[in-house]
């Protein structure tokens, strides 16, 4: 086995600040004949830390690997509870011995190892006492001249803003789920819905957004509506409802998935199921004519 320039992160989202150093990766690994290898972790280590990854990630664990994977490189998933009480000398032996690390490209906020103390300067001095290749990558901007990062498109999720966290994505934000049955409301005013099971993981951006439907290997077109529905219960919890364009079928039981692709509207409560079908109506028409 061939020595690593090697990457690590959480990656949450694989954005594009993400797949830049993806990219940045298999050069470096190229010119310097070595192999490329990203190292990750299910969740981010401060989250793990306080036990508290509700409504806080982009990607699941699975849904990451999938995306890595397209960068054509190894990846290798990191257990933090084998790692957290390491010093930074520790993990960086770590990875000499186990990973086989001849080069390392991290960020310029990276840091690892207990209480986070290995940053760049023990990095530059630990790299040239070894002869390991060390390269640190600026952050990644986008047009506007923000930093890409995940922390500002979970805040864009927040906030419903489905669009601007899919240009710093790269691809929309996808959600996705096994179809259990509802209260059927949706179906006695005309407009039956998959009400998906989400794993709570995920953050789930409030309002109703036009959306592209995949079941089964076949796409659709939809309107989603995530929120806690007002109209009809007083005191719900969050709930993610697809309406699937020009479909009638009983899928019950299986997976869906959705991509938020723009928001139509934020959540708002009815004074009647009438105006509320109207609505409905309405939001349908101009998923249409956002999905083409």
């Amino acid at each position: 086995m061939g020595k690593k320039f090697i990457t690590i992160g959480t990656f949450d989202g694989v954005h594009l600040g993400h797949k830049f150093i993806f990219e940045t990766l298999k050069k470096l690994a190229t010119k310097n004949n070595l192999e490329p290898l990203i190292l990750t972790f299910d969740f981010a280590p401060k989250l793990l830390k306080n036990n508290d990854t509700k409504n806080k990630v982009l990607t699941l664990p699975g849904e990451k690997l999938a995306l890595i994977k397209q960068e054509n490189c190894e990846v290798k998933k990191l257990d933090f509870e084998k790692i957290k009480n390491l010093t930074c000398q520790e993990f960086f032996d770590i990875l000499l011995k186990d990973y086989k690390m001849g080069g390392i490209l991290t960020g310029e906020d990276f840091a690892f190892g207990k209480d986070r103390l290995g940053k760049k300067d023990f990095l530059a001095k630990a790299c040239a006492d070894n002869n390991i290749i060390y390269s640190c990558q600026n952050f990644v901007n986008n047009k506007e001249g923000h930093k890409i990062s995940s922390s500002l498109i979970r805040k864009f999720l927040e906030q419903g803003e489905a669009s601007l966290a899919a240009k710093m994505l790269g691809h929309f934000y996808t959600l996705e789920g096994l179809i259990v049955k509802g209260q059927q409301l949706g179906r006695q005013m005309g407009f039956a819905t998959a009400n998906l099971k989400i794993d709570t993981c995920k953050i789930l951006p409030k309002g109703v957004f036009a959306v592209k439907v995949f079941l089964e290997g076949k796409e659709y077109k939809g309107v989603c509506n995530i929120g806690l529905r007002p109209t009809v219960e007083k005191n719900g919890a969050p709930l993610c409802e697809v309406h699937i364009l020009d479909f009638n079928q009983d899928i019950y039981g299986k997976i869906l998935q959705i991509a938020l692709v723009a928001k139509i509207r934020g959540e708002k409560k009815f004074d009647s199921l009438g105006e509320l079908t109207q609505q409905i109506n309405k939001d349908t028409a101009s998923a249409i004519r956002i999905l083409g």
